[in-house]
């Protein structure tokens, strides 16, 4: 009875090494042939397409950049890249991006305008979807007071000074 039970449970034992082995095997087999497909073309691949200022001082530098990649093929050209109104304006780079290089996509956001925003900056390249929408937002808080300065106005009317 024990060589039974014995030969049971390594039977177990073998099946199941075999198949988390070929569980194991189809996962990597996966993930290779993932890797190895590239798009024929230039690709772009932004580490981000949305960014979030949070709450910004009003007046602050509303400066900030989209990172992307050229996973692709081939050169990628950017042609134009146009915010969505005049108080976002993007500046990109004029030169080809050669397969696997990264660049940034600068975005400055005009901070002297108070409250809440979401605009849009709009990307045409040479990709095969040639317009990709990236996003801004966030909260420009409300101008600071100026504070008061005292004055003296006998001063500037004619009065005299105690």
């Amino acid at each position: 009875m024990k060589q039974v039970l014995s030969v049971i449970m390594l039977s177990l034992f073998a099946i199941t090494m075999s198949v988390a082995q070929t569980d194991t095997k189809a996962k990597v087999a996966a993930t290779t042939e993932q890797q190895q497909v590239k798009v024929n073309g230039p690709v772009i691949k932004f580490e981000t397409e949305t960014i979030d200022y949070g709450n910004v001082p009003y007046g602050s530098d509303g400066t900030r950049e989209f990172v992307f990649t050229n996973t692709g093929t081939e050169p990628l050209v950017i042609s134009a890249a146009r915010g969505s109104c005049g108080c976002t304006v993007p500046t990109f780079p004029k030169d080809p991006i050669m397969p696997g290089e990264t660049a940034k996509i600068k975005v400055k956001y005009d901070t002297m305008r108070e409250g809440g925003f979401t605009k849009y900056v709009t990307i045409t390249s040479n990709e095969s979807e040639q317009e990709k929408r990236l996003t801004i937002k966030g909260n420009v808080l409300s101008k600071p007071k100026e504070e008061s300065v005292p004055s003296n106005n006998n001063l500037f009317n004619g009065g005299t000074k105690n």
